[in-house]
């Protein structure tokens, strides 16, 4: 089968063998008219209609064609034509000990219904954060979800070219996030629509020439809430893309002062209450055992912080602390 272009009109030719007479070499063509939405009209031109690389010594042009592969379904008492080709890439995806070179770099926090954006220089200074909303992604059918997954991805896009982004970071999906989220959020986290999401910017950010840097997600949420959604005056979703990308950067997020004062003032000497009041009986249980086992850990991290990587302490953040009207309060534990 091929798609052929003929005064701005697609045809499908089909082969028919049914049709052919004895002693034909070839098979009888049939042509379809095949309808085009206008917005793939010009990317389906530069596939389909050959281009031309020298003569040969006769004069005659050399035609090369891009390979692709058409597969012609029903459905619904009509025929669909599904074409795959190969799109032509500037960008590459850098491995994670890989230096970000570009001057200004992007951090991105895809969620299933929105994308937070954040710009910040090579150095790690914030310049400007925006989120994209897609709330479609949690319930249109999948044929419109790639739509909006593809329309939100070209604004993204569109939008860091205007701030000249050369590198863009997001989050490497195949780390689980249980210490970000809820039971809730982390079964949308690995949702299918989320995957769509980042896999239309990667798709993009490839043919528009963009490095692109994937990371471990781990703690990024609870580091932008506690340490840059109020310094910025940033939503937790965009102070999150922001931690993301100071980590493709290579910088190391460490506990502010003021945190560390709160988890030694605040935070220890509820674990010591805790750890006093549980009844002999609550600790021969085996849920007992398990959460003194629990807080001795906070405890010991809390006093060892500078002796472990911070992703210790920030579990211990995220496990006994929340911010309320941009206030510190304490969890149950």
């Amino acid at each position: 089968m091929v798609l052929d272009e003929t005064e701005n009109q697609f045809y499908l030719e089909v082969a028919n063998p049914l049709l052919k007479n004895e002693g034909e070499k070839n098979s009888p063509r049939l042509h379809f008219r095949v309808s085009i939405p206008d917005k793939y009209f010009e990317e389906i031109v530069n596939i389909v209609m050959p281009n031309v690389n020298g003569k040969t010594p006769k004069g005659k042009a050399i035609e090369e064609y891009q390979v692709y592969s058409i597969e012609v379904k029903r459905k619904g008492g009509k025929f669909y034509v599904h074409m795959t080709y190969n799109l032509e890439t500037f960008g590459s995806e850098l491995k994670w000990n890989e230096k970000t070179q570009t001057d200004i770099v992007a951090g991105i926090d895809v969620n299933i219904d929105k994308i937070a954006v954040t710009i910040l220089t090579k150095q790690g200074r914030f310049l400007e954060s925006r989120t994209f909303y897609c709330h479609e992604m949690e319930y249109v059918k999948r044929n419109r979800r790639t739509n909006v997954a593809r329309e939100t991805a070209k604004e993204v896009i569109d939008y860091l070219t205007q701030w000249n982004v050369g590198t863009f970071v997001l989050e490497d999906l195949k780390f689980k996030q249980e210490h970000d989220t809820d039971k809730r959020f982390n079964r949308l986290v690995h949702s299918f629509s989320k995957n769509k999401l980042q896999k239309a910017l990667i798709s993009r950010g490839l043919k528009f020439g963009f490095k692109i840097k994937k990371i471990n997600p781990a703690y990024t949420s609870v580091i932008g809430r506690f340490k840059y959604s109020k310094m910025y005056g940033l939503s937790v979703h965009e102070a999150a893309s922001f931690v993301i990308g100071r980590r493709g950067l290579d910088f190391e997020e460490k506990i502010p002062k003021e945190l560390v004062n709160q988890l030694r003032s605040l935070v220890k000497p509820m674990l010591i209450q805790i750890l006093g009041s549980m009844e002999e009986s609550e600790k021969k249980t085996t849920n007992g055992k398990q959460r003194r086992k629990f807080i001795a850990m906070m405890l010991k991290n809390i006093d060892d912080f500078k002796e472990h990587h911070s992703w210790k302490l920030w579990n211990v953040i995220h496990k006994t602390l929340l911010i309320k009207n941009q206030k510190l309060q304490l969890k149950e534990v």
